[in-house]
């Protein structure tokens, strides 16, 4: 048996496997508002996706790097804990990510989350068996959309960009993956417009759409 053109699949997870991206913008406006900073929750709404190391500086780039760095650490202790135990997964991603590992192909999670939020989410994910594996801000310098932690996800897989495609829900990740060669299947359940997501391979509704039509989508090769 031959193996599959599509060897690897990277899948996001905030906004895409699992339903947090409103977390993270109610928690960015809480640390900004808790600081002083009057940032609407629409223009953080539109920042979501990327890591607090360059979602901070790209909404306060007036401030210097220790108080980004603060900010940044902030969220990331208020969201574990009054947070992270009331995400929950988005229906079928479990059983999209079992659809792909029983094609052949290797399963990945690549996040800009921490490898705490990984771990997490893995189990809320009940798929242990199915991650081949999985790389987070806590392994690369610089979050989504540098192209760092798709590249390290690529190596961690063993498989070359031309035989991965990623899935994610913001145009931070199509713009990570798309610089690190990757081509990006697109979900609509982290909010963000069809215009937002334009450079990605295909799009749908979420990954319930997705494992719908698996056959005829990108992942099927």
């Amino acid at each position: 048996m031959s193996a599959p053109r599509i060897a690897a699949v990277l899948f996001d997870l905030d906004g895409t496997l699992v339903n947090s991206n409103e977390a993270h913008v109610e928690v960015w406006d809480r640390v900004f508002r808790d600081a002083g900073h009057a940032i609407g929750r629409e223009v953080i709404r539109g920042q979501i996706g990327k890591g607090g190391d360059l979602l901070v500086p790209d909404l306060l780039p007036e401030l210097e790097e220790a108080a980004h760095r603060a900010l940044a650490d902030r969220h990331g202790e208020l969201f574990k804990a009054e947070w992270l135990d009331r995400i929950v997964p988005f229906p079928r991603a479990h059983d999209l990510l079992a659809r792909v590992h029983a094609r052949g192909a290797r399963v990945v999670f690549a996040s800009s989350a921490s490898e705490g939020e990984l771990k997490h989410y893995l189990r809320l994910l009940e798929a242990e068996a199915l991650v081949d594996a999985r790389t987070s801000i806590d392994d690369v310098g610089t979050s989504k959309p540098a192209p760092d932690i798709f590249a390290v996800a690529l190596e961690k897989a063993g498989v070359g960009p031309e035989r991965a495609l990623a899935v994610g829900d913001s145009p931070f990740d199509i713009e990570a993956a798309r610089k690190a060669g990757i081509g990006t299947v697109a979900v609509r359940s982290g909010g963000f417009s069809d215009d937002a997501l334009a450079g990605a391979v295909a799009i749908y509704d979420d990954v319930a759409d997705l494992l719908a039509r698996f056959e005829a989508s990108p992942l099927a090769g």
